[in-house]
């Protein structure tokens, strides 16, 4: 029986000292005042979900962005080609250009 108050008492302790950090966790707004464990359980629950919430949208625009960055690459590398063909062709119409003025000399 001391045993099981014993027990009991440690478990109180151990739940007021999780409490206690689940309120520096909590934001708890203008009543920062005595809260019930109710109340604050249910503003930890609310709290949980806005985080969730705030994570999916940060992991929807990570998606939105990484498929722009694709987009932007795959348009980049395009470019990249398109200028080496028209570098290319530059340096051959040079090169007609210079035989050409050889000719004329």
């Amino acid at each position: 029986e001391a045993d099981a108050a014993v027990c009991s008492h440690s478990r109180r302790a151990q739940l007021r000292l999780c409490l206690e950090r689940l309120k520096g966790l909590v934001p708890l707004g203008a009543s920062a005042g005595r809260h019930t464990t109710l109340s604050l359980l249910t503003r930890a629950r609310l709290h949980i979900q806005k985080l969730e919430d705030q994570e999916r949208r940060a992991l929807h625009q990570i998606e939105q962005l990484q498929r722009e960055q694709r987009h932007l690459q795959r348009q980049l590398e395009k470019l990249g080609m398109e200028r080496v063909r028209i570098d290319s062709i530059g340096s051959s119409l040079s090169s007609e250009r210079s035989d050409s003025d050889q000719g004329e000399s």
